[in-house]
């Protein structure tokens, strides 16, 4: 009877840990880097190998771009094209949607990678008035990359990705606003400790096992 008591409570824990898990913050590790540093192969593989979901900042502005009656949309594409931030309340709105969405469907994913986000000091800003609180940032993952590496990547992914920010004019205007906007931010995180610097101008699977380390003393 006592071995048979101990198996129910045994077979609830999990369902009992992971109603908890659902219960808690979204943990967050922000990845920045400049454009073509290898943000998004890295990540990729980081979802292969630890229980993160990846959000791309990027990725879900363009989605919401091409989403048929989005009322952003087309702000969304004019300052994609012109290399510029979009505003900082679009950005946030879809992270927080994908986030909710992506707890609400299982309850064990509450570890995102949310990469290309916050870009400048606005968005940062936008993130505390919005999510102080609501989610835990528990580092900043910095891929740092020489620019004119960045930018032959670019060029090379712009060939097959069909992107129409993957061209020299926007990429040197990305790069601009990059040094100007997104490398203040990961400054500030630097100075209260909590940016683990990856150089990503080597090959995947190096700059990889160098991430692979970062999460496995992070957790």
């Amino acid at each position: 009877m006592i071995g048979g008591l101990f198996a129910k409570v045994f077979q609830r824990v999990p369902s009992l840990l992971y109603r908890v898990s659902l219960m808690m913050k979204p943990q967050v590790v922000f990845v920045l880097g400049g454009p073509g540093a290898g943000k998004g192969t890295q990540c990729s593989k980081i979802v292969e190998s630890f229980n993160y979901t990846h959000l791309s900042a990027g990725d879900l502005l363009r989605a919401e771009r091409a989403r048929e009656g989005s009322e952003s949309g087309q702000l969304i594409s004019n300052y994609i094209k012109e290399g510029k931030i979009v505003p900082v309340e679009i950005t946030i709105n879809l992270l927080k949607k994908a986030m909710e969405e992506t707890m609400q469907e299982d309850e064990k994913k509450f570890r995102f990678l949310i990469d290309g986000f916050p870009r400048n000091g606005d968005n940062l800003q936008g993130w505390k008035k919005v999510m102080e609180g609501k989610a835990d940032v528990k580092f900043v993952l910095f891929f740092d990359c020489g620019n004119e590496v960045c930018i032959d990547r670019c060029l090379e992914r712009g060939k097959s990705s069909g992107r129409s920010d993957d061209n020299r004019e926007s990429l040197e205007k990305r790069i601009q606003t990059y040094l100007q906007s997104t490398r203040p931010i990961i400054d500030l995180y630097e100075e209260s400790g909590k940016v683990r610097t990856i150089d990503a101008s080597r090959c995947v699977d190096e700059v990889f096992a160098d991430v692979k380390a970062v999460l496995d003393k992070e957790g």
